[in-house]
């Protein structure tokens, strides 16, 4: 059972769900929300609070993209936690290509940087007890009915983690759809390194699936936006089949994943092969590169580079 859970980018979305429904399980005695903005954490656990009735949410703030941040956030943090779900990032929009200080691009540094440097912390402290969930997407295998094909890197090395991490990897042309799923596939294989490393914690990584209700959009240049609000989920997913779910729907993945046994260490779950909703499977039964042992090892030492 997981008492205690910690949540990044709790305030909305994915997260602020996820956050209620765990507040609802009858184990549960504190739901930490790790956000980046006061008094947008401050208005979300009101509204938490009038909707489950439970006054056990407590606020932590820290920046996922800077690691000082969030080290300073970990400092917080009195008491060893159950499981974390590290769930803040999404396509961060027109800043996605920037650099940052850690030389990570904004993109990666929003969805990687700050939740490795958490677990890191936590794990050096002894304030990590049970579950770390990683929350990855279905842009890694790739989607083919859509068009979204699956990350294809040569090497899968060190040096080719590092170029997807600070953007060289993307030449002039940075497509943020496109990236989003390199920067996922890093993430993910930290994850399962992480698995291998700490056997007696369960790392496993969890796709919320295409869900509505979230802020993806928002995040997408606006003809893109357009299209994916306007068209693709209200009226092409649907049609489709196997495309869409509600909020509710994406976020029990999560809450699933760090508390069913069917759920194991070490293992990317999302939705069957060319789909985005409906029951998880083992991406590794299609995706073979998440099996690679040297690969994960290969993502974690990429990042490290990062993280001074």
């Amino acid at each position: 059972m997981n008492e205690s859970i910690l949540i990044t980018g709790a305030n909305i979305g994915l997260g602020k769900e996820a956050a209620r429904q765990l507040a609802l399980k009858k184990e549960t005695k504190k739901v930490i929300l790790f956000c980046r903005n006061q008094t947008k954490a401050e208005l979300a656990k009101k509204d938490l609070e009038e909707q489950t009735g439970k006054t056990f949410f407590e606020i932590v703030i820290g920046d996922v993209s800077d690691a000082n941040s969030v080290r300073k956030a970990v400092e917080k943090i009195k008491e060893p936690i159950d499981a974390i779900i590290l769930n803040a990032g999404g396509m961060v929009g027109k800043t996605a290509s920037q650099g940052t200080s850690s030389g990570m691009n904004n993109l990666a540094a929003t969805n990687i940087l700050g939740h490795v440097v958490l677990v890191d912390e936590l794990l050096k402290q002894d304030k990590l007890k049970k579950v770390v969930l990683f929350v990855s997407a279905e842009a890694v295998p790739g989607v083919k009915s859509l068009g979204m094909k699956p990350v294809s890197m040569k090497t899968s090395s060190v040096e080719e983690f590092a170029a997807v991490l600070d953007g060289s990897y993307f030449g002039k042309k940075f497509d943020v759809i496109q990236a989003y799923g390199y920067v996922k596939y890093v993430g993910t294989m930290w994850t399962l390194s992480m698995a291998r490393k700490y056997p007696h914690l369960k790392f496993v990584v969890i796709s919320p699936g295409n869900t509505k209700g979230t802020l993806a959009p928002d995040n997408l240049p606006p003809p893109m936006r357009f299209m994916l609000k306007y068209v693709m989920m209200p009226i092409v997913f649907p049609l489709m089949g196997g495309m869409v779910h509600k909020l509710e729907v994406g976020v029990k993945r999560f809450v699933d994943g760090i508390s069913d046994e069917r759920y194991k260490r070490g293992v990317f779950y999302a939705s069957k092969e060319g789909k985005l909703s409906g029951d998880m499977v083992d991406q590794s039964t299609f995706f073979t590169d998440l099996k690679n042992t040297t690969f994960q090892d290969n993502a974690d030492k990429a990042i490290h580079r990062f993280i001074k």
